[in-house]
């Protein structure tokens, strides 16, 4: 059950599509959404390194990107309440100075599901280190992240990732508790080029598990390299959202994103469901 969204309103291309992402499921759960919009003066000053007498000009770009941030967080803020006014969805928006990150952390604490364009990291410069970003976000608790794409698609059949690890069934369990989209069909899809009978049971468990909850459950092992496959995968069985786990131990221990989760943050062209 989901009962209040947190979403990021970046003013980037995603911003539109988290918006009506927000506004279906708040929809569909009776929730309500909160927008927040960070602005961070630190970053708006970098401009890097400035020549002797390049003082002015330095100050100039300053400006401008000051005045184009501004520009463009209201402009997502309008487009964020007028969709919820005209879906009827209870929402307010909460302006922020300082670290957009720790912000963000800070208020999806009492959030069931936050929305973010996480791909917007690395393709629109938010951050010099997306990567760092994303690690802070999710090793200060902030998951389930919902990661849109580009292109708004309706959710009609989720593939879960799964690979038997603890992390990957806390994953697989808390999409299915929540049930962000009533009847969704479900993939459990394992990538190991060897399978063992541990790993065939493993599949059963989690397929009764799925089922338990009302869900028409498939699955399937493939050989390939994740990295290399699941998104392929994702595309050749047309699922509309991709659900992945990363342990936090591994994060918080080697400080670095699983190598799967990572590439398919920066590559996907459909939306992720990302959790413990």
């Amino acid at each position: 059950m989901i009962r209040t969204i947190l979403i990021g309103l970046g003013g980037t291309p995603f911003t539109n599509v988290a918006i009506e992402r927000a506004v279906e499921l708040a929809r569909i759960h009776q929730a309500i959404i909160t927008g927040v919009t960070v602005f961070n003066p630190e970053a708006i000053q970098r401009v890097g390194p400035v020549p002797v007498g390049g003082g002015a000009y330095a100050q100039r770009m300053r400006d401008r990107r000051r005045k184009v941030t501004e520009e463009t967080v209201a402009e997502a803020i309008e487009r964020f309440h007028s969709r919820c006014r005209t879906g009827g969805i209870p929402a307010r928006v909460e302006q922020e100075k300082g670290d957009p990150f720790t912000l963000m952390a800070k208020r999806a604490r009492f959030s069931d599901v936050t929305i973010f364009g996480l791909r917007s990291l690395f393709d629109y410069g938010i951050t010099s280190e997306p990567k760092a970003a994303l690690i802070n976000l999710v090793a200060q608790g902030v998951r389930p992240i919902i990661a849109v794409s580009e292109r708004f698609r309706p959710i009609r059949k989720a593939l879960i990732a799964f690979n038997g690890t603890m992390s990957a069934a806390k994953a697989l369990r808390r999409f299915v508790q929540l049930n962000p989209w009533p009847g969704t069909a479900v993939e459990i899809v394992h990538f190991t080029p060897s399978p063992t009978e541990e790993d065939r049971r493993d599949l059963v468990e989690a397929s009764e598990y799925c089922q338990a909850h009302g869900f028409t459950v498939d699955t399937v092992v493939r050989s390939e390299d994740p990295r290399d496959g699941l998104l392929a995968y994702a595309q050749e069985t047309k699922a509309d959202l991709i659900v992945m786990g990363n342990g936090m131990r591994r994060l918080m221990v080697r400080k670095v994103l699983g190598d799967t989760v990572l590439d398919t943050i920066q590559k996907a062209d459909r939306p992720l469901f990302l959790t413990q």
